[in-house]
């Protein structure tokens, strides 16, 4: 058995911009990635952010949990892909002083009522003190910072806080976001309807210049092609990472 935090995250809106620069919108990426996981839970115990962050090579939140373990299971009902809407309003700060007028139109492309469920658990790889107070802050609802999802126009909601026990088992199917280097069965899924929804999402940080690296995700109900060494919470399989 391997024991684990599992929570509902969810909000009205949510923003996890993509760095790619474009002439009319910033978009979102359609699920919340692990580095922005990571940055919630860090608020919620009060690790510094990349504000706060000098020589380091990392910012601290990014630092002190980046081998947290991590599943994450998108809302079923939708199938993984979140409505989204683009959102005009006017900045008159900072480096919009230098348009027209001294107005700059941001527009930025919007999840609405986005809900995942997440898992999180130590397999040792970070600081027992750091987990050990995330897992208590988090079963209390307790925090530092107001969590939020990609940007702080987007409150986070976090509920049904639990410990629970995961069962090791060998799974034929994955209920949560894997990597696409898994091999699915393209002729036969869980449901009559299939889906398969792939997204490239970050995985991580850049040592240098914290860039993100990425790596390709899969949100499907089809079969795996091969079983493989998994987690299971009732009847949900979970893949990790």
């Amino acid at each position: 058995m391997q024991k684990a935090i599992k929570f509902k995250l969810f909000g009205k809106t949510a923003f996890f911009k993509k760095p790619e620069v474009n002439e009319y919108a910033y978009f979102t990426y359609n699920n919340i990635h692990k580095i922005a996981l990571l940055g919630i839970f860090g608020s919620i115990i009060g690790l510094g952010g990349y504000n706060q962050q000098n020589e380091e090579k990392y910012p601290e939140f990014y630092e002190k949990l980046k081998n947290l373990k991590i599943a994450i299971v998108p809302d079923k009902k939708l199938k993984g892909i979140y409505p989204k809407k683009i959102q005009t309003f006017n900045n008159s700060a900072g480096y919009a002083s230098n348009e027209e007028g001294g107005n700059l139109i941001v527009r930025e492309q919007w999840l609405e009522n986005p809900s995942w469920t997440i898992y999180f658990y130590n397999d040792g790889m970070v600081e027992e003190n750091i987990y050990n107070k995330l897992k208590e802050y988090m079963i209390q609802g307790k925090t530092v910072y107001i969590p939020y999802l990609g940007k702080n126009d987007h409150p986070a909601t976090i509920t049904e806080v639990e410990e629970v026990e995961l069962q090791e088992t060998k799974l034929d199917y994955i209920d949560s976001i894997f990597t696409e280097n898994i091999e699915i069965d393209n002729f036969d899924s869980v449901d009559e309807l299939p889906y398969l929804v792939k997204e490239i999402q970050p995985i991580k940080l850049q040592e240098q210049y914290n860039f993100y690296e990425y790596d390709s995700f899969v949100y499907t109900n089809y079969y795996l092609k091969n079983k493989m060494d998994g987690f299971r919470d009732d009847e949900i399989n979970l893949y990790f990472f």
